[in-house]
């Protein structure tokens, strides 16, 4: 996953439903952190990964898993 990304974030605690953002990065810590527009502003936000849900705005060029990314069997 290349960084920074194009991201539709979903996060109760902000009341955040649909709000397009960018994804600078993740810290070993639990945080995202997030680039979003408020007010005609950028701001920096940092969001707990527990209670976040991203999706990325671009959508997978193939159906192949994207590398890098540690799957847990179910």
């Amino acid at each position: 996953m290349d960084l920074p990304a194009r991201v539709i974030i979903f996060c109760p605690t902000l009341e955040l439903k649909n709000k397009p953002g960018r994804l600078m990065a993740v810290s070993p810590n639990g945080y995202y952190e997030i680039w979003l527009d408020f007010s005609d502003r950028n701001h920096t936000v940092m969001l707990p990964i527990s209670g976040t849900a991203l999706v990325f705005a671009d959508a997978n060029s193939s159906a192949e898993a994207i590398p890098g990314i540690e799957r847990l069997g179910m």
